[in-house]
């Protein structure tokens, strides 16, 4: 019965080629709009992780005075250094990160290369096979060489491209600055977006090329990028390399595989603010926070505000475009209202009638999608030309493109329901007056 349909709705497309082009071009413009931004919004909010971010938490703890504070006020948003170790050390969770951005002058052997910086990362063990950083070559260093402060980096595979031409260059040296360090591995295509671990550097669009140990670049006085805070007696770390002890500048994560873990965890985050506050480090009542990767990235409200409103006003235009395909559509049931009566005449159902109507709606619905797709593509194309950060994650995947024959066939049916209703209510002898 639906190939009887199919080819009756076939045939009375062609009939009405204008109204069938103005019901296509209607959807399609409506679809192409909402999923580009559509598109742009599921990128932006997407799960940099997937199948880790769950067990991922990012730890706040409040270390400052009550000078202009409200009761209630989030903790900040990063640790100070002191604090970064102590929970580091403590080694209370399945695996823990701390960590800081930076940039480092790499000194190129070939004589073909000028030396250039490149953006780093100084962070400890545990950050590669806590966030799942896939290897190209060899592997991070180890806890031990945290300790040591030793000097091996990580590299990514751009760098490893620039400087060796792609090859295996574990065991190689790097010179940055003045230090020659070994590498121990070097990252396969690893670089997530958002940038959650550490927002303060660039949501989107942002990877280090170099990782290092942090104690060792701190040793080495390499440069600190990021955001840094301070309060009281901070006063900036002025005349200091490093933010000074008051100041929060450090990005701390842990891996916790079960809610237990998390809740006991936060509870030892309480513990540690009280026995803060009995040394006379902290001053007020214990105000922590744990939050996993996607309620981290929610609270940061990482996507920006404008691709919010630009989807809103996308779907804005699609219901108008369907709103004038259902005009158009009821126009031209209207016009087909003579066969529908030699239908009925013969014997048809008013249900049957509405399922063929349904059946030309969803056909249009189809074809609209597929122009819709196009404009979708074409979208996106300018939106990764666009001066944004996010431009170049611009792309369709899988799962948008069967939202967009989805979308495009449902908003095609849902706007073929009321024509179609009104086209079967008409008695077939005025039906087949009308013609």
């Amino acid at each position: 019965m639906f190939g009887y349909y199919l080819d009756l709705a076939l045939h009375s497309l062609k009939r009405n080629k204008a109204l069938t082009a103005l019901m296509v071009l209607a959807i399609a413009l409506g679809i192409g709009a909402s999923m580009t931004t559509l598109t742009v919004l599921h990128v932006l909010s997407g799960d940099p992780l997937p199948g880790r971010s769950g067990t991922l938490y990012y730890p706040q703890i409040d270390p400052r005075d009550n000078g202009g504070l409200l009761p209630g006020k989030e903790p900040p948003e990063q640790l100070t250094y002191i604090d970064g170790l102590n929970l580091l050390h403590a080694k209370r969770a399945d695996r823990q990160a701390l960590m800081t951005g930076g940039a480092v002058p790499i000194q190129p052997d070939s004589a073909e290369l000028d030396p250039f910086y490149v953006e780093a990362r100084y962070t400890t063990a545990d950050f590669f096979p806590m966030f799942g950083t896939r290897f190209r070559y060899g592997q991070g260093w180890n806890a031990a060489d945290d300790e040591a402060k030793a000097r091996e980096v990580v590299i990514n595979s751009e760098l490893n491209e620039r400087l060796f031409g792609g090859a295996n260059s574990v065991g190689r040296t790097l010179r940055i600055g003045d230090t020659t360090f070994r590498i121990a591995g070097v990252l396969d295509d690893w670089a997530p977006s958002p940038h959650f671990y550490d927002l303060n550097t660039g949501s989107y669009g942002y990877a280090e090329q170099v990782f290092m140990p942090l104690l060792t670049a701190l040793d080495l006085h390499m440069d600190h990028n990021g955001s840094t805070d301070c309060w009281g007696n901070g006063a900036g770390g002025a005349g200091h390399i490093y933010p000074a002890a008051s100041c929060v500048w450090m990005q701390f994560w842990v891996q916790l595989d079960t809610p237990a873990k998390a809740a006991e965890y936060q509870e030892f985050l309480i513990h540690y603010s009280e026995q803060q506050k009995a040394l006379g480090r902290f001053v007020k009542a214990p105000n922590v926070r744990l939050r996993n990767v996607m309620q981290w990235l929610s609270y940061e409200m990482v996507v920006p505000d404008d691709v919010r409103l630009q989807t809103g006003l996308a779907f804005g235009f699609l219901l108008v475009c369907l709103v004038n395909t259902v005009g158009l559509m009821l126009a031209k049931f209207l016009r087909g209202a003579g066969e529908l009566g030699v239908r009925r005449a013969l014997g048809a159902s008013k249900r049957a009638l509405f399922a063929q109507l349904l059946v030309e709606s969803g056909v249009v619905g189809l074809v609209g999608g597929i122009g819709g797709l196009l404009l979708a593509l074409l979208g996106l194309w300018v939106v990764r030309h666009r001066p944004s950060d996010y431009a170049a994650l611009a792309h369709l995947d899988p799962t948008m493109l069967f939202t967009t024959f989805l979308l495009a066939v449902g908003a095609s049916l849902l706007a073929g329901l009321l024509p179609a209703w009104r086209a079967c209510q008409i008695a077939p002898a005025l039906q087949l007056k009308s013609n």
